[in-house]
């Protein structure tokens, strides 16, 4: 990691400039201080990586304690350890099923079409019981809102009205008939006396859906290149399938999941924070990408290294926007890694690496293919 760790910097999209922090006591600072806030950011044309803002302004993703942290103990019980074990043998099924017809395929086959595609939107979507037909265009809405194209802004309007619209319906219903999907769960939640509003369970199951498929989708092929292209290290899992989870959260500490920032937040007040003042009302975004690779926090953290213990990576984000449905992506991406090198135990990459091609229309990283041999 180059540069000064608090430093100055203008995005594409947005009025004026950001401070961008990127070590990890300080990306830790910001994440958990109450001086910085997400609500500040409600209504502001602040620095972005795409056109029109992905955020909702009623979720969870703009609100700061205590008010999130109502929300969250909410959320939270649709992911609590037992719901999430209870989803294991349904995830299990359709893997197996993908897998079936990728073997039946033969090679090469394309992972990306045969698994990375498929699972986790039919994962996020049998949880949240949404209907087969309306499957691919949600999220086709969903990957349009993540576009870095100028041209696509009109286009990412449109597709979060309709994606709202949807949502606004459909949590509607289950508010009326509950079933035992993760909708109704979090529209039958109850702390006490709170629920969630109608407004708050339309954006939050909106949520659910973008993250609940964008970061498994592209994470399944990013873990499944890295460790192809680290053979030294696929050994080491290939040798102990038990050390698999601390495997996986050395892979997600490794990979660059995307290219760049998210959501800031605003300085209520004058902060010294690495060497420099941030003053009130200043934009700050962090980097949770260059914070899992801070050599103060991991030693070599260029290096994949399954044997790391030194936990705490910052993917899933930290603090009081830590990714309340981690606990789900992380048993999808276990379960699937786990039984593809179990199904394929001379899995290999069917082309040079050099040759993939790589996504450059959104802020997600991936291979748009990953041609596979066995």
């Amino acid at each position: 990691m180059t540069g000064a760790p608090v430093t100055r910097v203008r995005l594409s999209y947005g009025q004026g400039e950001a401070w961008l922090v990127t070590r990890y006591d300080d990306v830790r600072t910001v994440t958990t201080d109450r001086r910085f806030s997400r609500a500040a950011v409600s209504g502001l044309d602040f620095p972005r990586m795409t056109p029109e803002p992905i955020v909702q302004s009623e979720s969870i993703n703009l609100m700061d304690p205590p008010a999130s942290t109502r929300l969250r103990r909410l959320v939270a019980q649709a992911f609590t350890k037992r719901r999430v074990e209870a989803m294991r043998p349904a995830t299990q099924r359709i893997v197996d099923g993908l897998l079936d017809a990728m073997a039946e395929h033969g090679p090469p086959a394309d992972l990306v079409r045969h698994l990375s595609s498929q699972l986790p939107l039919t994962t996020i979507c049998e949880v949240l019981d949404i209907p087969g037909p309306d499957r691919r265009t949600l999220q086709q809405q969903a990957m349009t809102m993540m576009a870095t194209d100028p041209g696509t802004r009109e286009r990412a309007v449109a597709a979060k009205a309709e994606l709202r619209g949807y949502f606004a319906e459909l949590t509607a219903r289950r508010r009326r008939d509950p079933g035992d999907d993760l909708i109704s769960v979090l529209a039958t939640a109850r702390d006490g006396d709170e629920a969630l509003s109608d407004d708050e369970l339309t954006v939050m199951a909106m949520v659910l859906l973008m993250t609940g498929h964008d970061t498994s989708t592209y994470q399944l092929s990013n873990i499944t290149y890295t460790l192809l292209t680290h053979p030294e290290q696929l050994a080491k899992l290939r040798a102990d399938p038990a050390r698999l989870p601390q495997a996986m959260d050395e892979l997600l500490r490794y990979i660059p999941f995307r290219k760049g920032v998210g959501i800031p937040r605003i300085a209520t007040e004058d902060v010294e924070l690495g060497g420099v003042t941030i003053r009130a009302g200043d934009v700050v975004h962090v980097s949770y990408l260059a914070a899992n690779r801070d050599p103060e926090r991991y030693d070599n953290p260029d290096t994949l290294d399954l044997d790391r213990t030194a936990g705490g990576h910052m993917t899933f984000g930290w603090g009081a926007h830590h990714c309340v449905g981690a606990p789900l992506a992380v048993m999808e991406l276990e379960t699937a890694i786990g039984t593809l090198l179990a199904r394929f135990p001379d899995l290999r990459l069917a082309v040079p690496a050099d040759e993939l091609r790589w996504n450059t229309d959104s802020i997600w990283r991936y291979p748009l293919e990953l041609p596979l041999a066995w």
